[in-house]
């Protein structure tokens, strides 16, 4: 495990304290816990974005359609 250093304001360092003390947690624990969903948001923001960027563009929309067209072939073939 790695420690790492930083600065943070005074009211966020007692607003950390006072849930990590609701919670009965270590402070460590409850920014570990934090930074882990905040990286978790980040990365389906970041997958939101590229899908919002697919949808306009012509190339991966005909792809996407010749491969739902395919799904639903499988499909067919199975009830078949």
């Amino acid at each position: 495990m790695t420690t790492i250093t930083t600065s943070l304001p005074d009211d966020l360092v007692k607003r950390l304290s006072d849930q990590a003390k609701q919670m009965e947690l270590p402070k460590n624990k409850l920014i570990e816990e934090a930074l882990n969903l905040y990286l978790e948001h980040l990365k389906r923001a970041a997958y939101i974005k590229s899908y919002q960027a697919a949808q306009d563009d012509k190339d991966i929309l005909s792809i996407a359609e010749e491969g739902l067209q395919d799904y639903y072939n499988q499909l067919e073939n199975e009830a078949g």
